[in-house]
């Protein structure tokens, strides 16, 4: 057969295996030169990243030497042209004689129409940061608020003082509305404080329309917005209908902006400071510990009604003729509590956003007058409660984030005494949660570092909740005022490499057969126990206790050996289990997992 001929680019004539040779050279040419290309692009793409998030720091950075500088005022003095009113009504409006940290220096900022954004501890008397001057100054202040219930309790408060104060929601009365309306745009109003949501705010356009009314006649003097870290995506209650906040400086130039937030790290303030349009303003910060508050973690017990031994001999032995509050995850459990806990004898309430306004108030009602010894509620409850004498805080499941425990917890012992703040931690309420947050940006990690917090067992409590809060404090800040500090253990560092091995296997098997595992399904197939499909041979039996098996699954979900994998039911959401992305260097042969725990 002839050999066949072709003509190249250049028009010269060639045989065609020559040409073939010529053509793959070429293209192996180009894939090189485009693999090389494509290396060059992703060094340039981690140098582009790597530019950025450092520009990002410098620009946090100077914005937070511009608070700084400003924090370097003497806000802290009476030397204002109000300082002399303001003392004044303090005592003989607010029945009070002494302010508490950070309340002056925050007023006398605000009065001068600075923005500030105050982080002061759950209890710390942040309300009357922007109460005080509404009551002095001519204008109306507005207080933006996540909570209905929490606006209830701020407006019950003010009007035992005689205080002219209101609130606007999706439910508020329309005489109320109409009456607030004609308010804002009324010169010399007697109104001084009109609490409001956010999502009010964002969806009136009557509202907006009368407020800028106001502004425009000298009638708006402030914006209070309470809990600002649901501003901040990266903030653990974030609420989207705070990012409508983001136009108030530039619809309203010259009024004040005023954050208020028991609980926010450095990079969620530097956030809420560029949505709210207030870079750089003041900062003021108090100090996250609260020395009178005794925090402990105790293992939940898995049978129902050894827990409720556990909670009923609290409430009649070490909280006896004490008052408290039990913090659930779901309404049903704060039913089912209220219920089991009467059953035995004691007088508890139920609190829940689910029940009338009126019930819920007769419950809060009969908890501040001592009929109740304690209430047991959802996080609907608690947010500006007025009672100081709050001995125990009890969670019969673990918090979402460490804000939200910090936050529940610190509604005890509001008058300096000593108080007991107690997690009731299992691992199976770690995924109960997890379904209901894995959707937010930060819901797991938030999560996870409460799940942390009850697996350490050796760490002062009071040191975790500080570095979580970018502080330090000595080990003598505790004095004794936590399990752990009370009762020293040795820390005891195990390799638990050859366990998550172990469970690796097993998750093999399970793909194999296609079966999902949850958690519960892991642990048991580690015993030998539930589906005998699901056992491995070559596993040996764990020589410890279930409670010490579980705990490694924690260790390892938080530190990225397991993954959990969420999948959609009919009916609900269910968290499964599979290799995290830290499994191939854990199957390394150099690679050691070490946890700090006893195995018992």
């Amino acid at each position: 057969m002839d050999k066949m001929s072709v003509k190249n680019t250049d028009g010269i004539t060639i045989d065609s295996d020559e040409y073939q040779v010529t053509e793959n050279d070429e293209i192996a040419a180009i894939d090189y030169e485009l693999q090389q290309i494509e290396t060059e692009l992703l060094k340039l793409q981690d140098r582009k990243q790597i530019l950025t998030q450092r520009k990002e720091k410098l620009r946090d950075d100077a914005l937070l030497k511009k608070s700084f500088s400003l924090s370097k005022k003497n806000w802290n003095t009476e030397n204002f042209e109000w300082s002399a009113k303001l003392r004044k009504t303090l005592k003989d409006v607010f029945k009070i004689d002494k302010l508490r940290e950070l309340q002056l220096p925050t007023m006398n900022a605000i009065m001068c129409k600075e923005d500030v954004i105050l982080i002061m501890p759950t209890g710390g008397g942040k309300s009357l940061c922007y109460q005080l001057p509404a009551v002095i100054s001519k204008g109306i202040t507005i207080v933006v608020s996540p909570l209905v219930a929490l606006m209830e309790d701020q407006l019950h408060g003010l009007h035992r003082l005689d205080i002219k104060a209101t609130m606007l929601c999706a439910k508020a009365d329309k005489e109320i509305v109409k009456s607030t309306m004609n308010a804002l745009v009324t010169k010399n109003s007697a109104l001084k404080l009109i609490y409001v949501t956010p999502e009010y705010m964002a969806k009136s356009n009557r509202f907006m329309s009368k407020l800028q009314k106001a502004y425009e006649i000298g009638n708006l003097d402030r914006f209070a917005i309470d809990e600002v870290h649901c501003c901040s995506q990266w903030g653990h209650d974030f609420r989207p209908d705070y990012k409508f906040l983001g136009v108030l400086k530039s619809m309203f130039p010259g009024i004040p902006i005023l954050g208020l937030t028991a609980t926010a790290p450095a990079k969620i303030i530097v956030d809420v400071q560029k949505m709210l349009d207030i870079s750089g303003c003041l900062v003021l910060r108090a100090s996250f510990n609260r020395p009178n508050l005794y925090y402990e973690v105790r293992r939940k017990p898995a049978d129902k009604d050894t827990c409720l031994a556990m909670i009923e001999n609290l409430l009649k032995n070490r909280f006896n003729d004490q008052s408290g509050i039990i913090y659930t995850t779901t309404i049903k459990d704060a039913e089912q509590l209220t219920s089991d806990l009467r059953s035995k004898g004691l007088k508890v309430g139920c609190y829940h956003a689910m029940l009338e306004p009126e019930y819920r108030s007769q419950v809060y009602s009969k908890w501040i007058t001592g009929k109740y010894q304690a209430v047991i509620a959802t996080i609907a409850f608690g947010l500006g409660i007025d009672k100081p004498d709050v001995r125990f805080v009890i969670h019969h499941c673990i918090s979402k984030s460490m804000e939200n425990f910090y936050q529940e917890s610190g509604r005890a012992g509001r008058d300096g005494k000593k108080s007991t703040c107690i997690v009731l931690y299992r691992l199976a309420d770690t995924f109960k949660l997890s379904t209901m947050v894995f959707q937010d940006k930060v819901g797991l990690q938030n999560l996870y570092k409460m799940l942390a917090y009850c697996l350490d067992q050796t760490s002062c409590r009071r040191s975790l909740i500080a570095t979580h809060f970018e502080e330090t404090w000595d080990k003598s800040d505790c004095a004794q005022m936590c399990d752990h500090c009370k009762k020293p253990s040795v820390k005891k560092e195990i390799d638990i490499t050859r366990y998550c091995r172990h469970l690796y296997d097993i998750m093999t098997k399970a793909v194999q057969s296609e079966t999902r595992l949850t958690a519960l399904k892991l642990v048991d197939a580690w015993y030998h126990k539930g589906a005998t499909s699901l056992r491995v041979s070559g596993v040996p039996v764990p020589k410890f206790a279930r409670e010490t098996a579980e705990a490694i699954v924690g260790h390892l979900l938080i530190n990225g050996y397991l993954q959990e994998d969420f999948h959609f039911s009919s009916y609900t959401t269910i968290s499964y289990l599979k290799r995290g992305p830290k499994s191939g260097l854990a199957l390394g042969n150099d690679h050691k997992i070490f946890f700090n725990y006893e195995l018992t």
